[in-house]
């Protein structure tokens, strides 16, 4: 069991994905710190000084910050237009190349074969 542990938890794909999710923790904060500190008071400063960051409600006893919500919203949609550019760059760089019209794919030899074996039996059954 001890193996079959080792193996899976020192796999490229486990070690990978566990530097992604360090690397995309800290990208968050920094996104976070961009939202709270650079977007949000230009917003504030565009509607005329209000901060959204203290926008609330009360209704009875509860105090309903919305604002913050806000904020966390606008937060999630850069990460994820940031994560969809990265992934389109890396996509375009691991695109191969397609063949043009002019080219035609190379065949191996057992789809050469297989050809040939075809055409014999279509000569023997006189199709």
């Amino acid at each position: 069991m001890w193996k079959d542990f080792k193996e899976f938890a020192f796999k490229g794909n486990v070690i990978d994905l566990a530097v992604a999710v360090v690397i995309g923790a800290a990208f968050g904060k920094i996104v976070s710190s961009l939202v709270e500190n650079i977007i949000t008071p230009f917003i504030g400063m565009l509607t005329g000084k209000i901060d959204i960051s203290k926008l609330h409600v009360e209704i009875g006893n509860a105090n309903f910050t919305y604002g913050l919500f806000l904020q966390s919203i606008i937060d999630f949609l850069i990460i994820a237009f940031s994560i969809f550019l990265f992934v389109r760059i890396l996509m375009k760089f691991k695109r191969k190349k397609e063949p043009t019209k002019n080219e035609t794919p190379a065949i191996d030899a057992k789809e050469e074969l297989l050809k040939e074996i075809r055409d014999l039996l279509k000569e023997k059954n006189g199709i």
